[in-house]
């Protein structure tokens, strides 16, 4: 209900406006007003008085108090309480008996904040962020996951079982197999501890919820070996990105096969010849653009201070070319997993691109 005196003052702002070159119509929806609502009040059909009731209406036909009661208790009941309104009103009808309408069980549900689905339903879980992990060294932190491999079977697949150092972004481990199960993980597991001379409490294994990560095979042989779990949230993909993120990268590359993998041995030669491809050529853009083997060996310091001073001496020659500093060279000394925000530094923004799951 607006009173007569803002009407008047809402008048006299708009014709102030068009005045100074204001439109009219953007002057309204400034106003949240309608145009015609406007032209009413200018015409003097309503500016003296308005039109609408003061009165608040009630529909006569509104139910009464003790009638919405005994539609909510009928709702709410053991008979009816897992039905919807459309299952509940022609059952009620075959006992003779008539409360309301479909559409006045619902208004009634909607308005007591009931309607949703009338089943059964866990209670909701609060879910926390897993813990903040960094690595500031090869073999400090891992992350695995197992991606999809098509075969030339609709419906069957191979699985890809692949293990990634989140320092180095090496693939210190893989195996493709026909099956997901935690005891071949759990074997792929050992070996890269053997290989990779990992000692007890020295690594931190990052895993998704899926079945093979917290099978009770797998979860023997990460208290058997001193490795130590960590998992994302249920459905939260995210909280596992660098596996994510490096699916996307080998299934994106150009050489991946149009057709499906007619066996296991073909499927685990193409791997190999991948991972070769990405631990030892593929300049990794989130770590100054060298390969993952380079920095798992520590050589990414000198071969970065070696590309400063080329850059540095080019600027050196040619000033003019240089706006500003030269390219970024420094070598990222921390690589963070869910990191807290107010934690995180600088640096991290290398490592924490937004990704695209593959499937």
């Amino acid at each position: 209900m607006t009173a007569l005196e803002e009407r008047q003052q809402v008048v006299a702002l708009v014709q102030e406006a068009a005045a100074a070159g204001a439109r009219q119509a953007p002057a309204c929806a400034v106003l949240g007003l309608s145009e015609r609502t406007l032209q009413r009040w200018q015409a003097g059909e309503t500016v003296g008085h308005d039109q609408r009731p003061w009165r608040p209406y009630a529909p006569p036909h509104k139910l009464t108090e003790a009638e919405r009661a005994a539609l909510l208790a009928v709702a709410n009941s053991t008979e009816f309480g897992h039905l919807p309104p459309s299952q509940i009103v022609p059952r009620l009808a075959d006992q003779g008996r008539y409360l309301a309408s479909e559409s006045t069980f619902y208004r009634v549900l909607k308005a007591e904040n009931q309607w949703a689905h009338r089943r059964s339903e866990r209670p909701a879980q609060t879910r926390s962020k897993p813990k903040a992990l960094c690595a500031t060294a090869p073999n400090q932190l891992y992350s695995w996951d197992i991606t999809y491999l098509p075969t030339a079977i609709r419906g069957q697949f191979f699985y890809l079982y692949l293990f990634l150092d989140i320092f180095s972004r090496k693939i210190v481990g893989w195996q493709v197999y026909d099956t997901e199960c935690s005891t071949l993980a759990s074997a792929v597991l050992r070996d890269i501890c053997q290989r990779e001379a990992i000692e007890p409490h020295q690594v931190v294994l990052h895993a998704d919820n899926g079945g093979p990560m917290k099978g009770a095979t797998m979860l023997a042989t990460l208290q058997g070996l001193g490795v130590m779990p960590s998992f994302s949230r249920p459905a939260v993909s995210n909280d596992n990105p660098y596996s994510e993120s490096l699916f996307k990268t080998l299934k994106y590359r150009p050489d991946y096969p149009a057709k499906p993998f007619a066996d296991l041995a073909e499927a685990r030669r193409w791997v190999a010849h991948l991972v070769r491809w990405y631990n030892h050529e593929h300049r990794h853009s989130a770590i100054r653009f060298v390969t993952p083997a380079q920095r798992h060996a520590g050589l990414d310091g000198p071969l970065l201070a070696q590309r400063k001073a080329v850059y540095e001496d080019a600027r050196r020659k040619h000033p003019q070319r240089w706006s500003g500093a030269t390219r970024n060279w420094q070598r990222i000394a921390t690589v963070h997993l869910n990191p807290d925000q107010t934690d995180r530094p600088d640096d991290s923004k290398e490592v924490t691109k937004p990704f695209i799951k593959a499937a």
